[in-house]
């Protein structure tokens, strides 16, 4: 299992591509990307992928000199945990 990052998603996936877990960050506004959907398949809940999904989500908006808005309601959650990320909340 190996996580992919694009321009817009983090995706979690398994060997034969099926995506287990994603978090989704479309660009909104020029400079602005919204965090508007995670999803953890359920095999693998508990397990610290959706936090991780986040992590590098949020490096790869840093990256890319984007600001984000959360708009799901686990990242929100997960921004008030990581007040070391609030430099890229817009």
């Amino acid at each position: 299992m190996e996580f992919k990052t694009t321009d817009d998603a983090v995706r979690y996936m398994d060997e034969q591509g099926a995506v287990l877990a994603e978090v989704t960050f479309p660009e909104v506004e020029p400079g602005i990307v919204e965090i508007n959907h995670t999803f953890v398949d359920p095999s693998l809940r508990g397990q610290g992928i959706a936090g991780e999904l986040l992590r590098r989500a949020t490096d790869a908006i840093a990256v890319r000199g984007m600001r984000a808005r959360p708009t799901c309601s686990y990242a929100v959650a997960w921004f008030e945990k990581h007040p070391d990320r609030s430099d890229i909340r817009a």
